[in-house]
């Protein structure tokens, strides 16, 4: 069985304040993400093998974007999103990251 059948997948854009390393200047860039939340029952079909990947699958999220070009006028050169790329999400309670959740700094404390 094919992992992503563990998954609901859908695309989300989270703003993310962040620095030009030409200009210096600090701005807000969409960055778009592919959000895979783990399904809450196991697809039909599966496997002993399948039940234990199933078991082991946690919800998380890809970022899409891995350039974003600089807003300022006079420089608008492009740049590359360096950081995670990959985050992993909470499975308790609620399904979805709450709306202050900043993806770069995950983990970051």
């Amino acid at each position: 069985m094919d992992e992503r059948q563990f998954y609901i997948e859908r695309q989300e854009t989270k703003n993310l304040t962040l620095v030009c390393p030409h200009c210096h200047q600090e701005s807000s860039y969409p960055i778009r993400w592919m959000v895979r939340t783990k399904k809450k029952e196991l697809p039909r079909g599966a496997g002993s093998e399948d039940r234990k990947r199933f078991a082991n699958a946690r919800s998380y999220m890809v970022r899409i974007d891995e350039m974003v070009a600089c807003r300022n006028i006079r420089c608008r050169k492009r740049f590359e999103l360096t950081g995670q790329s990959v985050v992993l999400t909470s499975d308790s309670g609620a399904q979805q990251p709450s709306a202050d959740f900043d993806p770069e700094n995950f983990g970051n404390r």
